[in-house]
């Protein structure tokens, strides 16, 4: 009779045949007790909201969870036994999706400033960048991304590394694919991301911590974050985010680069304007560099700083106290920085948290 720990032994030793197999072209992928299915085209199955919930039947015995089995052993990168053995030993977390339901709630930016880019946050920033200057200005300069903006990305995303989540992603990821409907296709597709990542670093796929939602690390890396722009940085064989400074600076070093990061760029201009029906539609719009800054001027937008009339800009404004605005242009820098977090605030709170760390507001 086998017992769970014997399942959870399987599945690691199974990862850790087809880790080896990927490394070379030259190997032979590790036998297994069934043979894969060619690989399949198409979606993913569709989530069935009407089935049981993994909360009664148990992640093996339910039919979304079968079904990701099914399309997964089709497409090649794993077998029947790898997944429900690792099945075997999630745990659900009833808990995650209770946090995800609760409503949303919308701060001014005067008070998400003060919870996020204050002076506490600041000189925090200042501490890890004095105890960690040498690996980051060194990557810094590789990446041609400043060193505050390294710093203050860590800062707002996990307090310089003191708050990463205490979740197994494992468990996280997989209560969230199938039993939280409304994004099932999204979590499933980090869940593979999750299953392929394990495998190639190596390692337990029960050890990796993260945030409710799957979230890891310093920079709080989806998987497929983590799979295209994690850097290890030190050659040691594990892109660990979680307690190598050096990964976790080239790591999102390497992710600004790849968002379109211009080395020696603004991110933000103040301007003054007189606001109108149509600037107002403009700052509404989604966030995208679709208007140049002599767009803008012609509008009537008038930039503080020297900012050339070609670059490409957004406008956006903030309430730094009640009923009061202030007015931007956000360039080409201030949106490789929201495609990391697809908020006007973050990416102000990020520049706010660099320029103190660095002392001299240049961003």
């Amino acid at each position: 009779m086998k017992t769970g720990c014997d399942d959870m032994k399987k599945f690691a030793i199974g990862l850790l045949a087809l880790a080896l197999a990927a490394c070379s072209s030259q190997q032979q992928p590790a036998e297994t007790s069934e043979t894969l299915l060619p690989p399949i085209g198409g979606k993913r199955p569709v989530f069935d909201a009407a089935a049981e919930s993994v909360a009664i039947s148990g992640f093996n015995g339910n039919a979304n969870v079968q079904r990701f089995i099914d399309y997964e052993v089709q497409s090649g990168q794993f077998t029947r036994n790898e997944l429900e053995n690792f099945f075997g030993g999630v745990e659900y977390k009833g808990n995650i999706i209770n946090i995800m339901n609760r409503p949303g709630t919308s701060r001014p930016w005067y008070e998400f400033r003060q919870a996020n880019a204050g002076g506490t946050r600041v000189s925090a920033g200042r501490r890890f960048y004095a105890q960690n200057k040498g690996v980051i200005d060194a990557v810094a300069k590789s990446y041609g991304v400043p060193a505050e903006i390294i710093v203050a990305i860590v800062g707002i995303e996990t307090n310089y590394g003191t708050n990463m989540g205490s979740f197994r992603v494992a468990d996280s990821l997989s209560t969230l694919a199938f039993d939280y409907p409304r994004r099932a296709e999204f979590f499933q597709k980090e869940l593979n991301e999750f299953l392929l990542m394990t495998k190639a670093e190596k390692r337990d796929v029960y050890s990796f911590k993260g945030s409710y939602a799957g979230a890891m690390g310093m920079p709080q890396f989806m998987p497929s974050s983590f799979r295209k722009y994690a850097v290890d940085y030190d050659g040691d064989g594990f892109h660990d985010i979680w307690n190598n400074v050096g990964d976790v600076a080239a790591s999102v070093a390497n992710y600004m680069k790849a968002h379109g990061w211009q080395t020696n760029g603004k991110m933000v201009v103040p301007v003054t304007l007189t606001i109108n029906q149509e600037l107002q539609g403009i700052i509404d719009e989604k966030t995208a560099l679709t208007r140049t800054v002599a767009d803008f001027k012609r509008l009537g937008v008038q930039p503080q700083e020297v900012v050339g009339g070609h670059e490409k800009a957004i406008l956006y404004r903030l309430e730094t106290s009640p009923g009061v605005y202030e007015y931007y242009l956000g360039l080409t820098n201030f949106y490789a920085v929201w495609q990391y977090n697809h908020s006007r605030m973050y990416v102000t709170a990020v520049r706010d948290i660099a320029n103190g760390v660095s002392g001299d507001y240049r961003l």
